[in-house]
């Protein structure tokens, strides 16, 4: 009697919690398009404000890859109002913080102030899209910096590479075989002229969503959006048609050399459906089986079990088109990196042909109830999720109901899942190896 108490408590106590986390918010649009989302908590005098445009590494043209991060970079450059090299210097001398960042499918950019910079906030997100100053002077000094950026991220570091290996044998036709930072040949020929048409093409209201959280007032929020942002011109609609990758029927087997390690290691990849489809969230959900904590199947039997493996991980790497999901292992000693494959295919052959017990099963309902609770238990976290979820997915709701997609997740179609699409054939094997010096 006294356990069902205990369980009908907690159960009452991770309700009351959900409940609680949920986002109230409100969403409209300006006759030019851009996209608003409001979402009010008093709780703290803080706001964050944010506009995420609809533009990734994948948005280019054969020959001038790594646009959309370079004007990450470039669109902090400085404003017709606003002097070069000025914007974070007014963030921070008004007490605030900012950054950007970029992915294969979207442009991120938010400021934190306290709430009483809101009307600045707003003004220095509009000057970004209205009146950003593109030179070359600004370029060839984000050209610089990217560089470096490249070097020391990528070029230099230890594993760098590592998911470019992946994408460049995953997809042979589809912009995401090439990284997102781009190629710096690319960049270096690209024009003033080119940089300025990608701007007026994507940078555009239409193209883009803002939205504002925390402390704040809706009615003066509201007039403040409308004074800073509905002059701005709406852009051409814009129309993607990427090519479809053909289906992998047979194992690719290949090497991948970095310069920058000792100790090798394996990849296995999979090419897999975007974040959107149903099966993507039951490959988080399977992942998080493999190899999330000491206590997951590969964890255990690969680094605690049978001591073959230093690190191994298993990973859906979420994009809007197709993902990635991809298992990494380094071994101990000895180990060859077939006999971690050999293992690895072990354990993922497991998931194809038995349906995992109830006590896995509740763990991992457990884990994705935690994740769903904590990435909305800030303002900053709350303030991504709306926008990540009406650019990306076209729903912003999700940010209260995406939990009852993981938790109508059986079983037996997690096992369908691994079924469908981590078989041998279908997969990707790359030896990650050290460089080899040449002998003289």
């Amino acid at each position: 009697m006294k356990s069902k108490l205990l369980m009908v408590f907690a159960l009452l106590c991770s309700f009351i919690t959900i409940i609680a986390q949920e986002v109230a918010y409100e969403e409209y649009d300006l006759d030019n398009g851009l996209h608003v989302i409001l979402h009010q908590d008093n709780t703290a005098p803080l706001v964050t404000t944010a506009v995420m445009y609809h533009v990734g590494g994948k948005d280019r043209t054969e020959g001038r890859t790594g646009m959309a991060h370079f004007f990450e970079h470039l669109l902090f450059e400085g404003t017709e109002n606003i002097e070069k090299g000025k914007w974070s210097e007014i963030v921070s001398s008004n007490g605030g913080t900012n950054n950007a960042n970029t992915s294969q499918d979207r442009t991120y950019y938010y400021e934190v102030f306290p709430s009483n910079n809101l009307k600045l906030a707003l003004w220095m997100e509009s000057e970004r899209m209205l009146h950003p100053i593109i030179n070359q002077d600004g370029i060839n000094t984000q050209n610089e910096v990217i560089k470096e950026e490249k070097r020391s991220r990528y070029d230099n570091a230890a594993y760098g590479k590592l998911l470019f290996s992946v994408s460049e044998n995953l997809f042979k036709k589809h912009p995401y075989k090439d990284p997102n930072i781009g190629y710096m040949k690319d960049l270096d020929a690209a024009t003033l002229e080119e940089f300025i048409a990608y701007k007026n093409k994507y940078y555009i209201p239409n193209n883009a969503v803002l939205v504002v959280a925390g402390d704040i007032d809706i009615a003066q929020t509201k007039q403040w959006i409308l004074d800073y942002f509905s002059a701005i011109q709406k852009g051409d609609d814009i129309v993607r048609n990427y090519p479809q990758e053909e289906a992998i029927t047979s194992e690719i087997k290949t090497k991948f050399y970095d310069p920058n390690i000792q100790i090798p290691a394996t990849i296995i990849a999979y090419r897999t459906p975007g974040f959107k489809n149903r099966d993507a969230y039951v490959l988080d959900m399977l992942s998080s089986y493999l190899s999330d904590g000491p206590s997951s199947k590969l964890y255990k039997k690969m680094v605690d079990d049978q001591k073959e493996a230093l690190q191994v991980g298993a990973s859906n790497v979420g994009q809007e088109d197709y993902g990635m999901y991809l298992v990494f292992a380094l071994p101990v000693g000895e180990t060859t990196l077939e006999t971690l494959n050999i293992s690895i295919e072990e354990e993922i052959a497991k998931a194809r042909t038995a349906i995992m017990s109830e006590n896995d099963y509740q763990k991992l309902q457990n884990k994705f109830e935690n994740r769903f609770v904590n990435a909305n238990s800030s303002v900053v976290g709350i303030t991504g999720s709306l926008a990540t979820n009406y650019t990306l997915y076209g729903d912003t709701s999700l940010i209260n109901k995406e939990i009852e997609i993981y938790r109508s997740i059986t079983r037996e179609e997690i096992m369908e899942v691994a079924k469908k699409y981590l078989n041998p054939n279908q997969r990707v094997v790359i030896d990650y190896i050290p460089e080899e010096t040449p002998t003289n």
